[in-house]
């Protein structure tokens, strides 16, 4: 379960978010919509610990029971996935997965799992392909394989549909509540379009909180 307690967000002397408050089970996706510069990303930013200096936080973020905005990025078990596929082009595909994993994860295991991985996203045989080489939907695709070997506690998605056209995106986004609903993890997911609210998804509206 992942938990947003009254959390607060400035700039200097404005009040960006005021008391935002929410609560995501394992396995359900919530939905924050609002318009541009209504404090969706910087939101994103204190959740994952990357909250510039010039903002003003307060509140708690709870995973699992664990409270983790004391904690460094690295420590909170959050995934993120982004609009843009941002992957390494000096690595194959197989490299950049591979930087995901966990270090529990040892020797021939390593391979096996992003082998699995690309299997289950019918990318059977993408291990050495340059990401260069890909299309808009595979890069999408290895970007979110990335983002769940990393075995996070919950995962947060910043649009990463809208980049994609219409068919593409309607597939893509399918997969995507597929995984991480198998998974079981607690997903938010920030978005402007409807059609990105999954069947009989909670969704919020960050206006309540300005």
């Amino acid at each position: 379960m992942l938990m947003v307690k009254d959390v607060s967000l400035s700039l200097r002397q404005t009040t960006l978010l005021h008391n935002v408050s929410f609560t995501v089970q394992s396995g359900e996706i919530l939905t924050l919509m609002g318009p541009s510069g209504s404090g969706k990303s910087s939101l994103f930013a204190w959740m994952v610990g990357a909250l510039p200096a010039d903002l003003h936080a307060e509140g708690e973020l709870w995973i699992n029971a664990r409270r983790c905005d004391t904690l460094p990025t690295e420590q909170r078990s959050l995934g993120l996935l982004f609009q843009d596929a941002l992957l390494f082009d000096h690595f194959s595909v197989g490299q950049n997965l591979l930087l995901a994993l966990p270090a529990s994860v040892k020797g021939a295991a390593r391979k096996q799992q992003v082998n699995d991985a690309l299997d289950a996203a019918e990318l059977s045989g993408f291990f050495h392909r340059d990401p260069a080489t890909l299309s808009g939907g595979q890069r999408a695709r290895v970007s979110l394989l990335r983002a769940l070997l990393a075995q996070p506690q919950a995962l947060l998605l910043d649009e990463p549909f809208s980049r994609l056209d219409k068919t593409l995106r309607d597939q893509f986004r399918r997969w995507v509540f597929a995984e991480v609903r198998s998974l079981g993890i607690p997903v938010v997911q920030v978005t402007h379009d409807e059609d990105d609210v999954p069947s009989g998804g909670r969704v919020l509206a960050m206006e309540k909180w300005q």
